[in-house]
């Protein structure tokens, strides 16, 4: 009873601080059936997740993992947009930017797995029950979290004239991550296709200018994002600024750049080549090429 106790704390603890989350950042909003859309959204999400990882888990697969992700991303918004009240122009946009970005990723990332024919992040976890639910459960929270300030101004309850110059704005720098982030791994799968890549690092367009351009492209989505909903957000909904910090945190500090810098300098730290391209490229913010 106590290692089950040890397993369910950090999966409790993380849906009680978002459970949290939710419930302030939605104080005063219109509620339905007592609660606001964006905290039925997280309950839609976490929902999907579970049901994910029971057939997951049953047939010892990560193959569904960032299809239903994407899914999952996809039917959070719908959701909340179907049921505002006061859905507008600004609504449908963030919508739309969530929409095409999931659509965009889930597929890569889809079709990625199916070509490698598994994730080896999930090797070792897929055998334990908790661990395996874990990795599901903050698939949940990410999806909410990135969300968030978008779900909370499709979910608020006055609208404005026009989309002003924030939209202006937040919807040049969405293009902008969308368009680096799509570039990146384009290049990054046309470089693996390549017989003669074979075993070596990407260094070659983006990569050129970026240890990880796909992430500092992700990142520009998720502030144009958030600069798209700010005129909305009012008081505890500023919590929803939350989105943009997460990912900025998830990606350089937890499960982005990190575990795949570790990966890295596992496989070619030894090598010159390596720590030259290492020592001349910046990790994330792009910086022109420089001649050693």
């Amino acid at each position: 009873m106590n290692s089950v106790m040890r397993s369910l704390f950090p999966i409790l603890a993380l849906l009680i601080l978002v459970g949290g989350i939710a419930m302030l950042a939605t104080s005063g909003m219109p509620t339905t059936y007592g609660l606001a859309l964006p905290v039925w959204a997280l309950v839609l999400a976490m929902i999907a997740q579970w049901l994910g990882f029971l057939h997951a888990y049953a047939f010892q697969t990560e193959r569904y993992y960032d299809l239903i992700g994407a899914l999952s991303n996809i039917a959070v918004v719908v959701f909340v947009v179907a049921l505002a009240e006061r859905a507008d122009a600004r609504s449908y946009l963030l919508a739309a930017c969530i929409l095409f970005w999931a659509l965009r990723l889930g597929s890569f990332l889809f079709l990625r797995i199916l070509k490698d024919g598994g994730d080896g992040r999930f090797d070792d976890i897929k055998p334990h029950f908790f661990r395996f639910l874990l990795t599901w459960t903050l698939q949940g929270v990410w999806i909410f979290l990135i969300q968030l300030c978008a779900l909370l101004a499709i979910g608020a309850d006055s609208t404005e004239n026009g989309l002003g110059l924030f939209a202006l704005l937040g919807s040049c720098c969405w293009l902008a991550g969308m368009l680096i982030e799509s570039l990146a791994d384009w290049q990054k799968r046309q470089f693996r296709a390549n017989p003669a890549n074979d075993g070596h690092f990407i260094n070659v367009g983006l990569w050129a200018w970026s240890r990880h351009p796909n992430y500092f492209g992700e990142i520009l989505v998720w502030i144009g994002v958030a600069v798209i909903a700010l005129p909305m957000l009012k008081g505890w909904m500023l919590l929803g600024l939350l989105s943009p910090c997460f990912v900025i945190f998830l990606l350089t500090k937890v499960s982005g750049i990190p575990l795949l810098e570790e990966r890295a300098d596992k496989r070619w730290g030894a090598e010159p080549e390596y720590i030259k391209y290492k020592n001349m490229t910046p990790v994330l913010l792009p910086k022109a090429p420089r001649k050693a």
